[in-house]
């Protein structure tokens, strides 16, 4: 896997886009080229490029406010981009409804917060979208649920209601959630943000098992340690632009703009 490294003082263009893809052995899965987008008049993503190859993992990084997580809701359209282009396996994202629904049966997502329905079991949590996205029958449904919640190692809480688990148990009954629907791409956006400090560990190395296992995945996260151990590459990202990209090592031990040294220095004195 290509970890590429790349600084500047101008936002990553196009042309880095290319450079990184005749770097890379694996096709990219998700391509997004000078993307922009507005919040009214509040610009928060400004011609943002960004290649992630199949299997790659891309940790996402930046002060509150860069664009991270509007980036990665872009990616499967939960935020709609106004200038650029954004191509997933293939699919460019665009107002079609059927392509929509195409790469959202494709992309798996987990939130800051839970977001599972609490009048549903754990179980039933996890089986709706197989049957009624995927059409697939109930019992296998319950069958490829019960497989991802003991990978997250919760088995024993499926006939239990999300109200009655702790939070990090949550966010792995949300991991496990989104594995159902068998995605090729993971999105995570903050997801340890909301929990205990405790309670991190636990998602984290459900994280790290799903990263080691070759899931495409791009997460936003102030987890330094993890982007360190999982990512192929790490993207800085500052005021709604890519600022720096390359490997972990590259990034954290000679960050090359004052901006990244600035928030490294930062974050890294919060922990």
């Amino acid at each position: 896997m290509s970890q590429l490294g790349i600084a500047m003082s101008q936002p990553v263009t196009a042309d880095h886009v290319v450079a990184h893809l005749a770097n890379t052995s694996a096709p990219p899965i998700i391509v997004m080229d000078k993307v922009n987008k507005w919040f009214g008049s509040l610009h928060v993503l400004r011609d943002v490029s960004l290649s992630v190859a199949e299997k790659e993992r891309v940790v996402v990084c930046g002060p509150s406010g860069s664009g991270k997580s509007t980036m990665i809701r872009c990616v499967n359209r939960l935020e709609t981009h106004q200038q650029g282009k954004i191509v997933v396996d293939g699919v460019e994202l665009t107002d079609d409804l059927r392509s929509l629904d195409m790469i959202r049966r494709e992309v798996g997502m987990v939130f800051q917060s839970f977001n599972l329905f609490p009048h549903l079991t754990i179980l039933e949590n996890c089986t709706l979208a197989p049957i009624w996205v995927r059409r697939m029958q109930r019992a296998e449904a319950e069958e490829l649920a019960m497989h991802y919640l003991t990978r997250v190692k919760i088995p024993e809480q499926a006939r239990k209601y999300p109200g009655q688990l702790s939070g990090g148990q949550q966010q792995r009954v949300a991991i496990a959630r989104a594995l159902c629907m068998r995605p090729k791409i993971m999105l995570f956006d903050e997801p340890t943000s909301a929990l205990d400090p405790e309670m991190i560990k636990e998602v984290l190395d459900v994280m790290i098992e799903l990263a080691e296992s070759g899931m495409t995945m791009i997460c936003v996260t102030h987890e330094m340690g993890f982007a360190r151990q999982v990512a192929d590459r790490v993207v800085f990202m500052d005021r709604g632009e890519i600022v720096e990209i390359g490997s972990p090592e590259r990034m954290f031990g000679s960050p090359q703009t004052d901006r990244l040294k600035l928030f490294l220095s930062q974050i890294l004195r919060g922990h």
